[in-house]
């Protein structure tokens, strides 16, 4: 009796240690999936967005990333109203560009495209997406949701 209330006492203690742990770390979205939407736009002629979920509320984009969306969109109507951008340190079908990782600098991290053979910057903000630092990004950028054409 004394050993089947020592045993079930350990896996008490077990099961609570594990639940506070999971608790006080809570999982980063990365974690739980491998491709990640934002969706950019322009606010005050800026490329900003906004992704409550990892607290963050018109994030520029500078140093060079700006310019390779401007490219990256320039199919896109009305993209400075707001574009679907997928993107993931895997490759995934539909994934048009891709951003090879360079350098850190100031806390981010510097980025290659060969698609547009340009630099730019992505800042820590980076680290809301990506436990460590992705050697690439691959990125899909499409219209929103009632802007995509449909063939019914």
């Amino acid at each position: 009796m004394k050993s089947t209330m020592f045993v079930l006492g350990g896996l008490i203690v077990v099961c609570l240690s594990v639940a506070l742990f999971l608790r006080s770390h809570p999982r980063r979205q990365n974690d739980m999936n491998s491709l990640m939407v934002i969706v950019p736009y322009k606010y005050e002629g800026m490329w900003v967005f906004d992704d409550p979920a990892v607290g963050l509320n018109k994030e520029p984009f500078i140093a060079g990333i700006d310019t390779l969306i401007d490219k990256a969109t320039a199919d896109i109507p009305h993209a400075e109203r707001g574009f679907r951008a997928i993107f993931s340190a895997m490759p995934f079908p539909g994934a048009k560009f891709k951003l090879e990782w360079r350098r850190e600098d100031s806390g981010g991290n510097w980025y290659y495209s060969p698609e547009f053979q340009q630099e730019g910057w992505l800042c820590p903000a980076l680290f809301k997406y990506f436990t460590s630092t992705p050697r690439e990004i691959y990125v899909k950028v499409e219209p929103r949701g009632s802007e995509r054409s449909t063939n019914r």
